[in-house]
């Protein structure tokens, strides 16, 4: 079978089709920046409703656990578990700052161990990139901080948005060379 017979689907061709993809995402993300509120909302309500269902199963599971400490764990951990996502689902606004603090902490971790290694990297090369990165990340978590009530309730939606954007760009990109890679065009 040729490549021109596996790559065609219906009306389409292959790299048409990633490029519809990569330009769908491009404007969903442009979207989600665009409603970073009513987005990140629906992140922790979803975030909520799966930690719900994972609670769930595993307070059902924790009964045919063997041993009464394994069946106590398992339904107090699963408990625990449901309660948060009950939690995000009743107050979304509050679920974003939970998010938003691990994230904002994460960053931050994140650059304080770029910075130890850029210090370790001092007789090379790529000592600076790194400190940059590193001190960046800091300066990052320090302006959520600064601004927390503010970025909590857009973050989530900001970093969907982008994300979407750049990987609707990687679509895009794959479709042109797909296309220029292929004997269709």
């Amino acid at each position: 079978m040729s490549r021109r017979a596996v790559s065609k689907v219906g009306f389409m061709s292959e790299w048409t089709r990633w490029l519809v993809a990569g330009l769908l995402s491009i404007a969903l993300g442009a979207l989600a920046l665009g409603n970073a509120v009513a987005v990140s909302i629906g992140i922790v309500w979803v975030t909520g409703s799966m930690l719900l269902l994972a609670g769930g199963v595993q307070m059902i599971l924790g009964f045919s656990d063997t041993g009464l400490g394994n069946k106590v764990l398992s339904m107090m951990l699963g408990s625990l578990i449901a309660v948060l996502g009950i939690s995000f689902m009743r107050n979304p606004l509050k679920g974003t700052m939970s998010i938003t603090a691990v994230i904002t902490f994460v960053i931050a971790f994140a650059g304080v161990l770029r910075l130890f290694w850029a210090f370790r990297m001092r007789q090379t090369g790529y000592y600076w990139m790194m400190l940059i990165s590193g001190s960046l990340s800091i300066l990052l978590a320090g302006f959520i901080l600064a601004n927390f009530l503010q970025a909590s309730e857009r973050l989530l939606g900001i970093l969907l948005g982008i994300e979407l954007i750049f990987n609707g760009g990687a679509l895009s990109v794959l479709a042109l060379f797909l296309r220029a890679h292929t004997d269709e065009y």
